[in-house]
């Protein structure tokens, strides 16, 4: 046995004073914890004197065992008291490390914006529907009966090309990223008892190269009302409802006959700009007409009795003149300082 584990007072004052020593220089709870299992824990030299009590003689053993108990008891009692000591010290050191002054200046997270895009399509969206009209939403993937040959485009036209068109290999299953959002119109003749009032925005494709003006990818609104009796002036009220919502009540339209496959008579929608840059002026808007009878027919509908109008804009070339927006790179960068000019409303 080693003369260290000798129960007498030497030896029992000395441990005592190396735990008193290490818990007194104990500066935080995690050296606390250490001293505890060199100095008070199973393997602490006052457990391992305690533990040869059993082999002293009977009339040892009493005298022993009382100076152990009192030699453990000061060493718990003092680190029982530095514990305490610690435990307070720590939690003032937090609460002053957590303190807030209340009469600094706070530091505010940028919070971003809506983009304006999304916001000025809800906008448009809104219009219709407060006069009764629905959403609709169709795949970005579609098929090419429905993004041409329902809408009565022939064979050869060009927006079939590859240089218009992205098409989905392998090229025979005929799908392709629907260049407008037309489609959905289609889907929703197929889809919905008449009469049917739908709009549609949404996200489409063409192969434009990225610059000020183009992008080969944007958002269009379009809308398509298929009914007993509707005109073109069923159209041109509407189209003027709309503009007046989005460019206030002194907004003027005009119409120029043009030509498109799914509309018969069509026509180009012009709306008067008067603060446009360099003068006011007529600015082309979107294009627009009675529905053509091929595609009602596409659609299992018979011309004789149901007529209907259909139009369509760009939503990035509506945010571009309506808000003197020069470059539609600056739409589509993800830059927030974008989309916080406008805030959370276009």
């Amino acid at each position: 046995m080693s003369e260290s584990l000798y129960i007498n007072p030497d030896n029992a004052h000395k441990a005592v004073q190396d735990a008193l020593g290490a818990i007194t220089g104990a500066t935080t709870l995690a050296e606390l914890k250490e001293v505890r299992s060199a100095h008070v824990g199973e393997k602490s030299l006052l457990s391992r004197m305690n533990a040869t009590l059993k082999d002293l003689p009977g009339d040892q053993k009493a005298a022993a065992g009382k100076l152990m108990g009192e030699s453990k008891a000061q060493v718990q009692q003092a680190f029982d008291a530095r514990e305490t000591e610690l435990q307070a010290a720590e939690e003032t050191q937090r609460l002053q490390d957590e303190a807030l002054d209340l009469t600094s200046l706070g530091s505010r997270r940028p919070t971003g914006a809506r983009h304006p895009l999304s916001v000025l399509m809800e906008d448009m969206a809104d219009v219709f529907v407060a006069m009764g009209w629905e959403i609709a939403e169709g795949p970005e993937v579609e098929h090419e009966w429905f993004n041409f040959d329902a809408l009565n485009f022939d064979a050869d036209h060009p927006a079939r090309a590859m240089q218009d068109t992205f098409f989905v290999e392998p090229v025979d299953r005929h799908l392709l990223l629907r260049t407008h959002t037309s489609p959905v119109q289609i889907r929703s003749l197929l889809q919905r008892d008449l009469p049917v009032y739908v709009v549609a925005p949404g996200r489409v494709y063409r192969t434009d190269e990225l610059d000020a003006t183009h992008t080969p990818v944007f958002h269009q609104m379009e809308g398509i009302a298929i009914d007993k009796g509707l005109t073109m002036a069923h159209l041109r009220g509407t189209l003027e409802h709309l503009a007046r919502a989005m460019f206030g009540p002194d907004a003027r339209i005009r119409l120029r006959a043009n030509y498109f496959p799914f509309t018969e008579p069509s026509a180009e929608l012009d709306i008067w700009h008067p603060t446009f840059v360099g003068g006011a002026r007529w600015i082309e808007w979107g294009g627009c007409g009675m529905v053509n009878p091929n595609v009602l027919r596409a659609a299992g509908i018979d011309p004789e009795e149901y007529q209907g109008f259909a139009f369509g804009m760009g939503i990035e070339r509506t945010l571009m003149f309506r808000n003197n927006v020069s470059d539609m790179r600056d739409m589509v960068e993800g830059d927030v300082r974008f989309s916080e000019q406008f805030g959370m409303v276009v």
